[in-house]
């Protein structure tokens, strides 16, 4: 580890004139004001900074492989910003060739007693690990690091690979100043590229270079000369509701469509969806899979088989592969699926339970096909052509008299026309071997609900007892089923959890089994109001939709993304008979979202002796976008707000 002590310039100036931000984003070279600054205005939660990063990838004259040369400086404002010291980077390889890295020369800049000194990464401190059989880590991390350390690290990687054209990501969970990419790309190699995210270029710019690459033979290319810049592009910060993060962070990324050597022969890897429909059809873990024939007389009971009603039938079946077969928690969709080895094993991947529930409704008469899909976690997929590494789930669609329904039977709580919530990811691919795959919407259209109906009765000790009813539907019911059936006390207990006041007794569960559709509960409640003397102050939501708002962000730039509609109800009367009389009542509210697209209806009224409260909401969309996303906090805060109110009774004279 090398120290350097160097005085500082100009000495005669006041360092808190240094103080003030002025970051030098526009170069690699740290100045003063780089160090001596200690903040970033523009985001006073940021841990850390990246004041500039600078990336150039280009094919070598002379070696014709891939180089990507990278510079990164960053700001470390704080103790928490202190893991950006802590470099990894990814190095690809396959059985016969590897990336290679080198270069890599990285520095510590501290302001310290009037001087800057400066560390640098030792040669002996820089590790490789492997990862996997595809990828080797190279792992470093910054010498000396305190609060308000300039760092600076600079590598080049050899890539043998023109497939794996580098990406480049202009957005992390840290701000960035400036982010710029280069690429010099020759007319041989033609990519898809895709710019992800919301965030807009500040520069975007290509040039035509002749002549640019030579080959042995005399043959030469022109190359595209492109510069991509993004400034002032905000951290990336996840928040609830929303899909992977990759869908949405702002990187520019390249997909080989053709290569052409320089004796004109085309190699295509890009491929069409009608050409990847005919090698799925002959794929052994996919298209000769869906093939198979099983002996449904063999798997099936009499009673399954005879059934002539096909909805009950294709529900029987549904169930039966549910029932009899465990999911092993493995997606691999195109590896290790077997049909024979599941029946033999009891246990198999998503694709294997899957394509079997498939192959069984197909053998009983029942029109189904395969989609192909990528979960919430997995990102989405890519539209603009076929890129079947980017899929991770299999599910399975029915039509039975002309309506349609979505199957997945890896898991033990679905009901019939299902699909777990990792699925919801807006779209799917119809795998159909004779007419061709399309895409295919993953939506729900049935709101998910949550219903309360309580009523509160003072008995002749002044306890207030209240009889609760509550209906849960859709993935509101699914998470309630397999709350309770796993663990009943524990879900009791939960419920009691959600007030300290609240003793619950007489719990019963009226839904048929776990697989039922909805999931209908009845209990009561002895409630304790806060006494003030005189005074009750009751809140009359024993059961609350939202304890918190989980929107906090000054800005979210990705959408809202529910996965399905949603609705709450809450009824409640409260009898007041002989003992209590109204002081004081919550104010009636009602908003919208902008067209319409949520609702919220408040309101309390006194009839005689007693009073009736209803408090409906809707989210009338499953996804928003992130222009909504101020008027879905603000509307969040008011449902919170609405759930604190209380009633204030007086005792009667």
């Amino acid at each position: 580890m090398k120290r350097i002590i160097l005085p500082l310039l100009f000495l005669n100036i006041n360092l808190t004139s240094y103080s003030q931000e002025n970051y030098s984003s526009e170069s690699y070279r740290v100045t003063l004001n780089d160090i001596s600054a200690r903040t970033f205005e523009k985001d006073s939660t940021a841990n850390a900074l990246v004041i500039y990063e600078h990336g150039n990838s280009y094919v070598d004259k002379n070696e014709y492989d891939l180089r990507t040369e990278v510079q990164k400086k960053i700001k470390i404002l704080n103790r928490d910003g202190f893991d950006k010291a802590n470099i990894t980077i990814y190095l690809y390889n396959n059985e016969s060739r590897e990336e290679k890295i080198k270069k890599i020369i990285a520095t510590t800049y501290n302001l310290v007693d009037g001087n800057v000194i400066k560390t640098q990464l030792k040669e002996s401190n820089i590790y490789r690990e492997k990862y996997n059989e595809n990828y080797t880590l190279v792992k470093f991390a910054l010498p000396n690091i305190k609060a308000g350390s300039v760092i600076t690290y600079s590598y080049t990687i050899i890539s043998p690979f023109m497939f794996n054209y580098k990406s480049w990501n202009f957005q992390d969970d840290i701000p960035k100043l400036h982010s710029e990419y280069v690429t010099s790309i020759p007319a041989n190699w033609d990519y898809h590229i895709k710019l992800i995210g919301s965030q807009k270029l500040s520069v975007a710019e290509s040039k035509l270079q002749k002549n640019c690459l030579t080959s042995s033979n005399g043959g030469t290319a022109d190359c595209t000369n492109s510069t991509y810049v993004m400034k002032n592009t905000p951290a990336f910060i996840e928040e609830d509701y929303m899909t992977a993060k990759s869908n949405y962070l702002a990187r520019v990324e390249y997909e080989l469509k053709t290569f052409q050597d320089f004796q004109g022969i085309v190699h295509n890897y890009a491929k069409t969806w009608e050409t990847v429909d005919k090698e799925l059809k002959t794929e052994p873990n996919i298209g000769r899979q869906l093939s198979k024939s099983v002996k449904a007389d063999e798997l099936l009971s009499n009673d399954i088989l005879s059934e002539q009603d096909t909805l009950k039938k294709a529900e029987a079946i549904y169930k039966y592969v549910q029932e009899n077969y465990a999911w092993n928690k493995e997606y691999n969709i195109f590896k290790d699926v077997s049909v024979k080895d599941l029946i033999k094993n009891k246990s198999g991947n998503v694709s294997s339970i899957n394509i079997l529930l498939h192959n069984l409704l197909e053998e009983n008469g029942i029109l189904v096909k395969p989609i192909l899909l990528s979960t919430r976690d997995n990102g989405f997929a890519t539209k603009l052509f076929p890129v079947i590494s980017e899929f991770n789930y299999l599910i399975v669609q029915a039509t039975i008299n002309n309506k349609t329904y979505l199957l997945d039977a890896t898991d033990d709580y679905l009901s019939f026309g299902e699909i777990p919530f990792r699925c919801l990811n807006l779209y799917g691919r119809l795998l159909d071997f004779k007419n061709g795959s399309e895409w295919v919407d993953i939506a729900i259209n049935k709101p998910s609900s949550v219903f309360f109906k309580a009523e509160i009765n003072i008995d002749e000790n002044q306890t207030f007892i209240c009889k609760v009813d509550a209906r849960h539907t859709g993935y509101y019911a699914l998470n309630a089923r397999k709350s309770y059936y796993s663990n009943r006390d524990a879900y009791i207990e939960k419920l009691e959890n959600n007030s300290p006041y609240m003793d619950i007794f007489d719990h019963n569960v009226t839904s048929n089994d776990k697989t039922s559709k909805d999931f209908i509960e009845s209990y009561n409640i002895e409630y304790n109001p806060e006494n003030t003397g005189d005074k009750l102050y009751l809140n009359p939501f024993f059961i609350k939709f939202f304890d918190k708002n989980p929107f906090k962000l000054q800005e979210r730039t990705y959408p809202i993304d529910f996965g399905y509609k949603k609705t709450y109800l809450y009824l409640l009367k409260l009898n007041l008979g002989n003992s209590y009389s109204v002081l004081e009542q919550p104010k009636d509210y009602s908003v919208a979202l902008p067209n319409n697209a949520g609702q919220i209806n408040f309101s309390t009224k006194i009839l005689n002796d007693s009073v009736n409260l209803i408090m409906k909401v809707d989210f009338k969309e499953p996804f928003y976008t992130a222009e909504y996303y101020p008027y879905l906090k603000e509307f969040m805060n008011k449902i919170v707000d609405i759930q604190k109110n209380s009633l204030i009774l007086i005792k009667k004279i």
